[in-house]
């Protein structure tokens, strides 16, 4: 599985954050073994640095799947481990739910 890191200006993408984004994501994602090519992880800071808020923080997650179309999540939270949490659980749930529907059409 191929895990790149993309970050927005506001947000400093140094090498620790994203070895440690990508060691979250596979260790989250390795049951789902090599159905996942890769994984792109988007992270953005919506009111740049004008000010802080609630939620101002977003990670999409974009899922490559083999033979399929690209599966997309984002979540919003007050920091940027809060929203890749939140996005990585709902790519779990999101690819569950399509290798489900496709192990149930066999």
């Amino acid at each position: 599985m191929i895990i790149q890191v993309n970050t927005d200006n506001n947000i400093e993408g140094h090498q620790a954050l994203s070895e440690q984004l990508k060691v979250e994501v596979q260790n989250s994602l390795e049951r789902f073994g090599d159905k996942i090519t890769r994984v792109e992880v988007h992270l953005s800071d919506d009111n740049s640095n004008k000010k802080s808020g609630p939620d101002d923080k977003r990670c999409l997650l974009e899922a490559r799947l083999a033979g399929l179309q690209p599966l997309a999540v984002s979540h919003q939270a007050a920091t940027t481990e809060q929203a890749v949490d939140g996005a990585v659980d709902k790519l779990m749930r999101s690819i569950d739910a399509t290798l489900g529907k496709l192990e149930n059409q066999k």
